[in-house]
């Protein structure tokens, strides 16, 4: 199987995010696959050592808001603080989204 990037559509957007709170002991990474999966984002999430949560997630640019929205709430159980965002340019090096540990 050949490791191609994906292709980039006209709307194609990516971003990190670190998320501050409440966001780790409470599923956050797990809802965050969850809900990446459900809007065909791609990317990774992963638990840091100061108590936040980051993410680096690629798509269509108002799928990728609607998934910030979610960020910016969190799972039940979590209290989102803040979320810190960061545009990037599309890289199509992902595929699928995962739990980075």
């Amino acid at each position: 199987m050949e490791n191609r990037k994906a292709r980039p559509g006209p709307d194609s957007a990516a971003f990190t995010a670190r998320v501050s709170g409440r966001v780790q002991g409470v599923g956050f990474r797990w809802n965050a696959v969850d809900r990446a999966e459900q809007l065909g984002i791609s990317g990774w999430v992963r638990n840091e050592d100061d108590g936040s949560v980051s993410c680096l997630c690629e798509g269509a640019k108002p799928v990728l808001e609607r998934y910030l929205e979610w960020l910016r709430r969190g799972p039940p159980g979590a209290y989102v603080a803040g979320v810190d965002v960061h545009w990037l340019e599309y890289s199509g090096l992902y595929r699928g989204f995962t739990v980075e540990f």
